[in-house]
């Protein structure tokens, strides 16, 4: 018995399971990365010019004079009918009521070049009449702004100082999911605040110009405009939004890839303001049911549903309707890659386009132009005055011949009008009284009764792509031909 009980146990410890273990992970040490970084990383506080407001409708109005006092020197809220005050006398309409300067808000920076080149977030430093900069060793610096810009929220901030310490910059290119990050900043004024974790993920578009790390490192008010630290100690994004339903962290935060962000900083320091391409369209998603209804197969690309009139895009052919799904030999995987694409692209640029129109693609030629200041305004659509017009029961919706006054206000050759739409796949759609049909299929719509003609020899198994104008907009809508 002991002789079985002994050669049980051998085998149990030469079991390949007997030798198999945890791999051992090494958690990362930032003790040494932080002491490297930290002297790098500003604290921020701006202030803003406000005007003082009069005494009249004051809660204190009538108040004793040593209550009034109290709160004066306690809250610093002005004694009304002090020395001084704006409501000791009565005002002048004609003179500029006076200022004060109020503290605006606190935020993070790092310094990117040793001469006090300092980088931090559009919104850390938007509408502040001064910036002062405050060092690790406790030293001040009154900044000057360079240059912001909103739509990627990044900021450049200049001190005069030299043999300022820096942080050194990585690729944010070379990112992975999962790998250990860490964040320093102010968060709620409290200076240099060391946070850590991991990716979470990355090219997170969360409806900006730029695309965003995701990570769960703890990430509160005062940290925007710091830095995001890879374990090398390279700063590899700023951090910039989180996402909140309290105002404080819940987990989830948002960074802005440092190679982006270098590239809007370049051209803050020459120029002071950042030059974009504009190609003058109006997009939209590809859905997975309007993607294989144009033949693309899956959802690609930017679907174009208004080109400008007269701008770069219309110039170069491009039509509502197309789908965008190259620019200038980059794929546009999604329509939110488009604005980012055309916006890194110099104006005046020649840049070939890939649409894809009519179950082809083919290539087109659009000269990029400046959108510096460009506003469009958005038309009015007006609500259509409802006709009788000749029913299509396939598609439960009635239509009319489109009048040339009409082809005139929306600058368009042909197409038909929907006057009229009872239950159905259409009106499930969306679609409504005013629109215009402007294609089916590959089909360009001229009349009524081609319309008729092209319905009756539809495949009521297969959904078709009905193109719709509404407004200044195209939209592209899959419907299957009921009985």
């Amino acid at each position: 018995m002991k002789k079985i009980l002994v050669l049980l146990l051998t085998a149990l410890l030469l079991s390949p399971a007997s030798f198999a273990q945890s791999p051992r992970v090494a958690l990362p040490d930032f003790v040494e990365l932080v002491e490297k970084a930290s002297p790098a990383v500003v604290n921020i506080r701006t202030t803003e010019k406000v005007n003082v407001q009069s005494s009249q409708g004051s809660p204190f109005e009538g108040m004793p004079d040593d209550q009034a006092e109290f709160f004066k020197r306690f809250f610093g809220i002005p004694m009304p009918g002090a020395p001084g005050n704006p409501g000791s006398q009565k005002q002048n309409p004609n003179k500029k009521p006076p200022q004060q300067e109020i503290e605006r808000g606190v935020g993070s920076g790092f310094i990117i070049d040793s001469n006090g080149f300092i980088l931090t977030n559009a919104h850390v430093v938007e509408g502040a009449n001064s910036i002062t900069v405050t060092m690790t060793d406790k030293r001040e610096f009154k900044a000057k702004l360079l240059g912001a810009d909103k739509r990627t929220d990044i900021a450049l901030i200049k001190i005069e100082a030299s043999n300022l310490p820096k942080i050194p910059l990585g690729d944010s290119s070379k990112v992975k999911v999962g790998e250990w990050v860490l964040a320093i900043g102010s968060p709620f004024g409290l200076e240099n605040t060391v946070t850590a974790g991991i990716v979470s993920a990355k090219s997170r578009d969360t409806g900006d110009y730029l695309p965003f790390i995701q990570t769960d490192v703890a990430v509160n008010p005062g940290n925007s405009g710091g830095p995001l630290l890879n374990t090398a100690g390279q700063v590899i994004g700023i951090n910039s939004q989180i996402f909140s339903r309290s105002g404080g962290y819940m987990g989830i935060s948002f960074a802005i890839p440092i190679d982006e962000a270098m590239r809007v900083a370049d051209q803050l320091r020459t120029g002071g303001k950042l030059v974009r391409g504009k190609i003058g369209v109006a997009i939209a998603d590809m859905t997975k049911e309007v993607a294989e209804s144009l033949g693309l197969g899956k959802p690609r690309g930017a679907f174009v549903r208004n080109a400008e009139p007269g701008g770069p895009a219309a110039s170069g052919g491009i039509e509502a309707g197309d789908v965008i799904l190259n620019f200038n030999g980059k794929e546009i995987q999604k329509s939110t890659d488009l604005p980012r694409v055309v916006g890194e692209t110099k104006p005046g640029t020649s840049a070939l386009v890939k649409v894809w129109r009519k179950g082809a693609s083919r290539d087109l030629t659009v000269v990029v132009a400046d959108a510096d200041g460009d506003k469009t305004a958005a038309k009015k659509i007006d609500t259509p005055s409802v006709s009788v017009g000749v029913a299509i029961p396939s598609f439960a919706f009635s239509v009319n011949e489109l009048s040339e006054a009409k082809k005139k206000e929306l600058g368009v050759r042909s197409g038909i009008e929907i006057t009229a739409v009872t239950e159905g796949s259409a009106s499930r759609a969306g679609i409504r009284a005013g629109d215009i049909v402007m294609r089916i299929g590959d089909t360009d719509i001229s009349g009524v009764k081609q319309f008729e003609g092209l319905v009756k020899g539809l495949d009521g198994s297969k959904a078709v792509p009905i193109f719709i104008r509404r407004g200044d907009a195209t939209l592209v809508v899959p419907l299957k031909p009921g009985k």
